[in-house]
């Protein structure tokens, strides 16, 4: 899944994107209201992770504006208040599932993937095709022509990413930030490698490539 962590907690936001990265999901990450609010009106997501105390404007109030805007990604709020009028309120304003801090990373995912099951059947994408390669989300599974494919982890994130963003070019700087969340030296060549890798496994001995290199711009999946 595609999913939008905003936390103002620089500790507390590596640790989520590592494991949610781990888990094999993309994640973005905002570290303010403010920037939440626009990446959530303007980028598709399949799940938000709200802090409910965020700079520039609270998680409460843009889960708010969110609905009101009639954007209805499931919302996940994370607070260090865990009354019952505190969760009440997250709740009523638009959310759809409410944690208190502090958590075990093992919940945190459960319930995310939860949320990925329980909107399924709605705004939630769960599978992804592109010609005769299609991934499911749900099960983790990736086929071409029908036959599975074995993906590791980053692998399967890295396609993943490919596949939402189909036809249009993705660079090397999105694709390190998107599965990897963090700037390599540009002379790296860890992008490269995880291509060749991937070709190996979705293009090779196949009649027409997927993947291909866009000279000096980055990569895109395509007939």
């Amino acid at each position: 899944m595609k999913i939008l962590l905003i936390e103002d907690d620089q500790d507390a936001a590596r640790y989520i994107v590592k494991g949610l990265k781990e888990a094999g999901h993309v994640v973005d990450h905002a570290a303010d209201g403010k920037t939440g609010l626009f990446l959530a009106g303007s980028e598709p997501y399949d799940i938000l992770i709200v802090d409910r105390m965020l700079p520039g404007r609270d998680g409460v109030s843009l889960i708010e504006v969110l609905r009101g805007a009639e954007i209805y990604t499931p919302a996940l709020i994370l607070s260090a208040l865990s009354g019952v009028d505190d969760r009440v309120t997250g709740l009523r304003a638009g959310a759809d599932d409410y944690m208190t801090k502090p958590y075990a990373f093992s919940e945190l995912l459960a319930r995310v993937e939860a949320l990925g099951r329980r909107h399924a059947g709605g705004q939630v994408k769960t599978v992804l095709k592109v010609a005769d390669l299609e991934m499911d989300l749900l099960s983790r599974t990736v086929r071409r022509g029908g036959h599975v494919v074995d993906l590791l982890p980053r692998e399967f994130a890295l396609l993943e990413y490919l596949m939402r963003n189909a036809g249009a070019v993705v660079t090397r700087t999105m694709l390190l930030e998107a599965v990897w969340g963090y700037h390599f030296d540009p002379k790296t060549n860890v992008i490269e490698v995880h291509i060749a890798r991937l070709r190996q496994k979705i293009d090779r001995d196949q009649g027409r490539p997927l993947i291909h290199t866009v000279r000096g711009a980055g990569y895109s999946i395509h007939e």
